[in-house]
C-alpha cells in the first residue's frame, strides 16, 4: 500500500467546508489472543482516521476491543496479544508519515508522548506509588530531552501541574496524598509534557464521580484548543461523547458498526447497536424517558457464530444477519460523511425509510 494515500471519507465536523486533514490513520487492523491453530481474533480489520485538531469518540461496552484497539495501535499490547495484520499511519508535524507498526524500538520510544501519548483508565496504577510526582514528571522529560538542565525539566513539571490546574506545590506529593481527580490531572499533564499531536484517552474518567468526571473533560478539551492536540476518547458512554466529541465510532465485538458526527449519531442512530447504547443512559435534554438498555451479553469471541455478531440481541434482526456479515458502508440514505455495517442498510427497504431504532 502506498504510504501517502489517505483512505478517510470523513471530514471534521466542526467545519463543514474543511478539508480532512489526517494526522493519525489505523488501517485494518487485527489482533488475535492466544498463540496456536485457535486464537481468538479480537480486532478484525479496525479502520479509523483522527483528523487534525479533531476529537474521535470511540464508544462500545466493556469487552468489545475499545482499549486493545488504543494499545495495538501504540504497540503498549501485552501478551497474550498479537497484531496479525493492518498498519499505523501517524503525520508528523513536518508533513512526514510513519508507520508506528514498522517503527524500530528506539524510533517508537522517540515517538511515544513527543508525537503521541496515552492516558490510562487507572491513574493510581499507572502511576509509581514509591515516587514523588516531581520525580516522575521529570524522569520522563529528560528521558526524552537528556540536554535539558534539571532546573528547567522541574520548572516545564510546575508548569504542566498548573496547566491541568494543580498547585505547584503539590510536585513534592506521593500519588496516594493526591485525590483521585487530581491523580488523573497529573497523567494528563505527563501525557502532555512533550506537547504531542495526539492524546488518547482511555476512559480517563471512569473511577470518578460525575461532577469529576466533567470538570476534567472540560479542561482537556480547553487545553485541546490551546494547544492543538487531536484525541482519541474511549469510553462506553456515547451521552458522554455527544457532548465533546467531534465524530464517534461505534465499536461492537472487535468491529467498527458505525461512524458519523456525532450530533447525527445521537438524533439518528443507524445500527442497532448505537441505538442500544443511547437507551442505556438518560438524555441530556428534553422530557426523560425510560432507559431501555440492550437485551443479553456481547459474544463470546473465542466461539464466534457467523453473520453480524449483533444478531442474537437486535430487535430489527433479518434470516440474512445470521449468515452474512455486514460490512462497514454508506447508509441506505447515502448520508455523506457517515458509514454503518448492518444489513438494514443493503436491503431494499419499504419506502426507503427505515425503521425509528431509538425512541426520542
Amino acid at each position: 500500500m502506498n504510504p501517502t494515500e489517505t483512505s478517510t471519507q470523513t471530514s471534521t465536523p466542526s467545519s463543514a467546508a474543511a478539508q480532512p486533514d489526517p494526522v493519525l490513520e489505523i488501517r485494518n487492523l487485527s489482533v488475535d489472543y492466544g498463540f496456536g491453530d485457535d486464537p481468538t481474533h479480537v480486532l478484525r480489520e479496525v479502520s479509523l482516521t483522527l483528523n487534525r485538531g479533531e476529537v474521535l469518540g470511540l464508544a462500545g461496552e466493556s469487552g468489545c476491543g475499545k482499549s486493545t484497539l488504543a494499545y495495538a495501535a501504540t504497540r503498549l499490547l501485552p501478551p497474550p496479544g498479537l497484531i496479525t495484520g493492518g498498519e499505523v499511519w501517524l503525520t508528523g508535524r513536518d508533513g512526514k508519515r510513519a508507520d508506528l507498526l514498522s517503527l524500530s524500538d528506539a524510533e517508537l520510544r522517540a515517538a511515544r508522548w513527543r508525537d503521541i501519548a496515552i492516558v490510562f483508565q487507572g491513574a493510581m496504577s499507572s502511576l509509581n506509588p514509591v515516587y514523588r510526582v516531581e520525580k516522575q514528571l521529570i524522569d520522563g522529560i529528560l528521558a526524552h530531552r537528556p540536554r535539558m538542565r534539571r532546573a528547567e525539566a522541574t520548572e516545564r513539571a510546575a508548569e504542566l501541574l498548573r496547566l491541568v490546574g494543580i498547585s505547584a506545590d503539590r510536585l513534592r506529593s506521593y500519588p496516594h496524598q493526591l485525590s483521585g481527580g487530581m491523580r488523573q490531572r497529573v497523567m494528563i499533564a505527563m501525557a502532555l509534557a512533550l506537547e504531542p499531536q495526539v492524546l488518547i484517552m482511555d476512559e480517563p474518567t471512569t473511577a470518578l464521580d460525575v461532577v469529576m468526571q466533567r470538570q476534567i473533560l472540560e479542561q482537556v478539551m480547553e487545553l485541546r484548543e490551546r494547544l492543538g492536540f487531536s484525541v482519541v476518547l474511549i469510553t462506553h458512554d456515547v451521552s458522554l461523547l455527544v457532548e465533546v466529541a467531534d465524530r464517534i465510532a461505534v465499536m461492537y465485538a472487535g468491529e467498527i458498526v458505525e461512524t458519523a458526527v456525532a450530533r447525527d449519531v445521537y438524533a439518528k442512530p443507524r445500527h442497532p447497536y448505537s441505538a442500544g447504547l443511547l437507551g442505556s443512559f438518560p438524555p441530556l435534554h428534553g422530557p426523560r424517558r425510560e432507559l431501555t438498555g440492550i437485551p443479553g451479553a456481547p459474544p463470546d469471541l473465542s466461539k464466534r457464530p457467523p453473520g453480524c455478531p449483533f444478531a442474537p440481541r437486535c430487535a430489527h434482526v433479518m434470516d440474512v444477519c445470521r449468515t452474512e456479515l455486514p460490512l462497514l458502508g454508506p447508509t441506505a440514505q447515502d448520508e455523506p460523511g457517515r458509514q454503518v455495517a448492518c444489513h438494514l442498510h443493503s436491503q431494499e427497504l419499504v419506502g426507503g425509510e427505515l425503521p425509528d431504532l431509538v425512541a426520542r
